[in-house]
């Protein structure tokens, strides 16, 4: 399974969010995380891959060893966790996920426990959704996403509701997921840090086309942050894993 975007342009109106993007091949067995600033097209370009927008020109090619994957075979290998989850759910937690699985057989059942459990959220398990905090909500979307068991993975944003704890918990899940298995991930954040950590590749969006690609420690340099972002930074190496910290001035 691997992925490819060739020449991507999509627009909203007259807006142009996405600007002649290339990536790729994103290879089965890695997490790529999409960094930028707000507004810098990384919601696009993920809901561009699961198939959720038409871009203007360009394609979007995932391929598995028959080749191309299109149509209904794309919604079995694809799962998208959006970056606004819904609170107007009449359904209990379980009852969710079962029907994200599509099926209430006993082997489906057990298999949803288990990813309950997995994702820290079995104790919350017959509470209705729109009882739950919206870190809640971001963790059972999850949940529903795995308990399909798609092959690539597209998550936007699925740290953004959560505190430190389920941060870290979330991308541990997703980076054995993608180890454990023949996956791939795909992952938009904004904490550079924690991509450093649980990414093998990154990829820097900037005013809607790619401004660095390569190694956490390729992309994570002063010079592209203080170009990108706006601000001075000391970029400190942890046993090989770049650590951003931003120049505090008076």
């Amino acid at each position: 399974m691997n992925i490819r975007l060739s020449n991507l342009h999509l627009s909203y109106g007259q807006r142009h969010v996405l600007d002649g993007v290339s990536l790729g091949p994103l290879e089965r067995g890695t997490v790529t995380g999409l960094l930028g600033p707000n507004g810098a097209g990384k919601s696009t370009l993920i809901k561009a891959i699961a198939g959720l927008k038409t871009p203007t020109s360009g394609e979007v090619i995932i391929s598995d060893d028959d080749g191309h994957v299109s149509g209904a075979q794309l919604r079995d290998v694809v799962g998208y966790l959006p970056q606004d989850v819904l609170a107007t759910a009449s359904l209990t937690v379980l009852e969710s996920v079962l029907t994200s699985a599509r099926s209430r057989s006993k082997a489906t059942v057990e298999r949803a426990a288990h990813v309950l459990e997995r994702v820290g959220i079995a104790h919350i398990a017959h509470r209705f959704i729109s009882q739950l905090s919206g870190g809640q909500r971001q963790l059972v979307a999850l949940a529903q996403m795995v308990v399909r068991d798609p092959q690539v993975l597209l998550l936007d944003e699925p740290t953004s509701a959560l505190d430190l704890h389920n941060q870290i918990e979330v991308l541990r899940l997703v980076r054995r997921a993608v180890d454990s298995g023949h996956r791939m991930a795909i992952v938009a954040l904004h904490d550079l840090n924690l991509a450093a950590c649980y990414c093998d590749r990154l990829v820097l969006l900037h005013e809607g086309g790619v401004h660095a690609e390569g190694s956490p420690s390729e992309v994570l340099t002063p010079d592209v942050l203080e170009r990108v972002y706006g601000f001075r930074a000391r970029v400190l190496s942890d046993d090989g894993i770049p650590v951003v910290r931003p120049v505090v001035t008076a």
